[in-house]
């Protein structure tokens, strides 16, 4: 066996360095490790000699790389380039619809832990309909009540949580916790970073899906992001393209007749909407997973284990459960077979719960524009310093500012939104995916909000699936779940934290 590093991520500078202290040369680029794995499926060579092959012959393997990738429709060799983006400067609102992309990886900025400024993105949108007064007034209003809201919160997490305040350690704990909340009032317009990783393949449909966008600010990244990946590799990134397909797809979808909405619906009053519904699950989910284990461990056909499964009694049911969750430590998830078991959620969370929510990605999850209508989440910890009617007071006028933003410019009118304001999201988990939700949402460590969502999402899903959902919870609940179902603590117990 012969195992190589062929490559790792490079910051660019050093890149620059490097290039500007050598001769001049071509192969300072992913696209000959692509071409390079594109030949390994019809070239004996070993795969270290087809890179070396690449490098010297760079414009050659340029061309191989757009004939396989366009001729012959080999779109995953693409794959083998990646690139990283710091992105910089983006609204919130912005960040959501890059962050739609599953098979890309991010690092946010996180409104939990830095104290925000009043940098925020003023829309192309608001601009051109002469609105721009209306829309900074309203948002500098929502980040002066930012600030003051997290100066008298400050003091009063650190007295309610006075035993863990004793220790300094815990301080940007709870620091992070007056600022989680402060942060509620901000709007969508609020500037971000983060870092951005992703192959070719992907940066292609990301490219691709934002040249069919409405909102100018995500057409004006998509083009700064494709400048430079062309810059880099121009051989690998070849649809770009809008296609009628993304761009009027869902507005086909809105002009179906048959099914709109009636006309008038009347006010809806914030508070109405329940929060999580379990809207489909399953028929006899556990059995499908039961049914999925024997098929691994037996040679039977799937059919065979489901009727065996349908046909065990209960305590045969719960045996086998249980032997599949006996070794499990509080850092693992259930085998993979329990992800034949689907559940579906109809969620009303706020902006803050939803940038929580948005990270699972391996979930199947889509969502509605932000409604007013469905009202917002004020933190308790703004009831309990009495801060309510402040905040509804910036809310009123928020509210006040999008509907007059609407009707000049339509989605971008969002902008002005806090993260306080409620959206509903679709949302599919298999029972699997609901442990890791589980596991990092009910924990202590969790916000508030998306913690709560969580539990009650856990607490519908152990009605329906008694026993593939036995030992869902929080890492910090793991000790007492596991005792509970094996009468003993586990072998491993998670790290302690500040409750």
């Amino acid at each position: 066996m012969k195992v190589v590093l062929a490559g790792y991520n490079v910051d660019s500078a050093v890149l620059d360095e490097l290039k500007k202290n050598s001769p001049p040369r071509e192969d300072v680029t992913p696209e000959t490790l692509a071409a390079a794995y594109a030949r390994i499926s019809r070239d004996p060579r070993p795969a270290d000699e087809l890179r070396a092959a690449a490098r010297t012959e760079v414009e050659r393997a340029r061309r191989s790389n757009q004939s396989i990738i366009f001729k012959m429709g080999h779109h995953s060799v693409a794959e083998h380039a990646v690139f990283n983006f710091d992105v910089i400067g983006v609204s919130r609102l912005a960040i959501e619809e890059i962050e739609r992309f599953r098979l890309c990886s991010f690092t946010e900025k996180s409104q939990r832990y830095i104290t925000l400024g009043a940098d925020f993105v003023i829309p192309e949108e608001v601009r051109r309909a002469g609105k721009e007064d209306l829309f900074v007034g309203t948002v500098k209003a929502q980040n002066a009540l930012y600030h003051r809201l997290y100066e008298r919160l400050k003091p009063f997490v650190f007295e309610k949580y006075a035993d863990a305040a004793a220790n300094p350690k815990n301080h940007s704990v709870l620091d992070g916790w007056a600022k989680e909340d402060a942060r509620y009032i901000v709007s969508l317009a609020t500037e971000g970073q983060l870092g951005l990783t992703l192959n070719a393949r992907n940066l292609e449909l990301l490219v691709r899906r934002f040249a069919a966008k409405g909102l100018e600010e995500l057409r004006a990244f998509n083009a700064k992001i494709l400048a430079l990946a062309k810059g880099a590799a121009p051989s690998i990134i070849l649809f770009t393209d809008p296609s009628e397909f993304d761009a009027k797809t869902y507005a086909d979808v809105a002009a179906a007749d048959g099914f709109a909405p009636p006309a008038h619906r009347g006010k809806r009053r914030g508070g109405e909407a329940k929060e999580v519904v379990l809207a489909g699950f399953a028929a006899d989910g556990d059995a499908s997973v039961i049914a999925a284990l024997l098929h691994t461990v037996t040679r039977l056909s799937y059919k065979e284990c489901l009727d065996r499964a349908k046909k065990a009694g209960p305590a045969d049911r719960k045996d086998i459960v249980r032997r599949a969750f006996k070794r499990m430590e509080f850092y693992d998830f259930p085998p993979r077979e329990f992800e034949h078991a689907d559940l579906v959620y109809d969620l009303v969370v706020s902006a803050s719960c939803f940038a929580q929510l948005k990270r699972h990605r391996m979930a199947t999850l889509t969502w509605q524009r932000y409604d007013p209508g469905l009202g917002v989440t004020v933190p308790p910890s703004v009831l309990e310093i009495g801060a309510e009617k402040e905040f509804r007071a910036i809310i009123d006028r928020t509210n006040e500012a999008h509907a007059v933003l609407e009707k000049e410019i339509g989605p971008a009118a969002d902008y002005v939104l806090t993260n306080a304001h409620r959206r509903r999201a679709l949302l599919k988990v298999n029972v699997r995916e609901l442990y890791h939700i589980s596991r990092l949402r009910q924990d202590a460590t969790a916000q508030w909000e998306i913690r709560r969502a969580a539990a009650e999402m856990s607490r519908l899903a152990k009605k329906v699936l008694p026993l593939t959902c036995l030992m869902l919870g929080g890492k910090d609940a793991y000790p007492e779940i596991y005792a509970r179902v094996f009468g003993r603590p586990p072998k491993m117990a998670p790290p302690k934290i500040i409750q």
